[in-house]
């Protein structure tokens, strides 16, 4: 670990948004799963949601380009379970959909706690969703297509969500809980390591200044 490394890591997760997500329903083309979650770790999101009512249609591999040790994956079995966890957080559940009641995204609130609602590829957001969601959002489009790739409309949204967040100063400062915030840097400093000792329901180490790991490791 060499101190520009550690300071990096930190610098990162410093400016991570425990309160900014995306909940994915049914997104299962691995190439838009993929690109979603890189544009999460893009804008600081500190996790993503995902839900697969069909089982088959799960991706092969949760991420790509290395987004994926970045950005924590919580999958879960239904929409129901996943609205809840997130309700409980306090967030906001947006739908990327359009409709005519849908509002144009740059008028959306996006420094609230907020969890971007996004649909596969060629069906959108389920029925299921769109009741869980407070409101729609559409992207306004000056071409002859109604619609963008489910990857390239969650970059969009993301981004607008940071731009808001970058203003309002909620970017300066740690926001994660002291306790997520040292487990999940040690997670980042020392993977093998981190998973040893969650295989062996060991607790990890400390780390010193510069990100090395304080005493032996049993």
């Amino acid at each position: 670990m060499t101190p520009k490394r550690y300071a990096r890591l930190r610098s990162v997760l410093d400016r991570r948004q425990p309160d900014l997500t995306v909940l994915l329903d049914n997104v299962h083309k691995t190439h838009n799963f993929s690109a979603i979650v890189r544009s999460c770790d893009a804008v600081g999101a500190f996790e993503a949601h995902a839900v697969w009512p069909n089982p088959r249609l799960k991706p092969n591999h949760m991420s790509s380009g290395g987004a994926g040790k970045w950005v924590r994956i919580q999958a879960h079995p239904n929409l129901d379970t996943a609205v809840e966890i997130l309700r409980g957080k306090g967030m906001q559940i947006i739908a990327a959909h359009l409709n005519e009641r849908a509002r144009d995204y740059r008028q959306v609130d996006f420094t609230r706690p907020t969890a971007i609602l996004l649909g596969a590829e060629l069906a959108g957001v389920s029925a299921e969703g769109l009741k869980h969601a407070d409101f729609n959002v559409s992207i306004s489009m000056a071409g002859m297509v109604e619609s963008l790739n489910v990857s390239v409309a969650a970059a969009v949204l993301l981004f607008e969500a940071r731009q808001q967040r970058e203003a309002a100063g909620l970017y300066s400062r740690s926001r994660l809980d002291p306790e997520i915030y040292q487990r999940t840097l040690f997670e980042w400093c020392h993977p093998d390591v981190a998973a040893y000792c969650r295989r062996g329901n060991r607790p990890y180490p400390a780390l010193d200044e510069h990100g090395e790991i304080v005493g032996r490791v049993t």
